[in-house]
């Protein structure tokens, strides 16, 4: 058994009556559902990583400076 608060208890019971189901499935489906999600997001991130690292070893770079003022240029930033 994995303790959990009340509160999240609460929370629990709550999510699984929208859904119309007991409280273990909701908990099952909610569980899977994140950790779905947490999979996919590390995964984009090694990836990410993977792929700035691979432009840092090719020479693709951009100096500090100039990436800072592209980023307030796109979002309407002051200097």
């Amino acid at each position: 058994m994995v303790p959990i608060t009340d509160e999240r208890m609460v929370q629990l019971a709550e999510f699984a009556h929208r859904r119309g189901q007991d409280t273990a499935a909701a908990l099952d489906a909610a569980l899977a559902d994140y950790l779905t999600w947490e999979r996919r997001d590390f995964q984009e991130a090694v990836e990410g990583i993977r792929e700035g690292y691979s432009d840092l070893k090719a020479g693709r770079t951009q100096a500090a400076g100039e990436m800072f003022e592209e980023l307030r240029e796109k979002h309407g930033l002051p200097r």
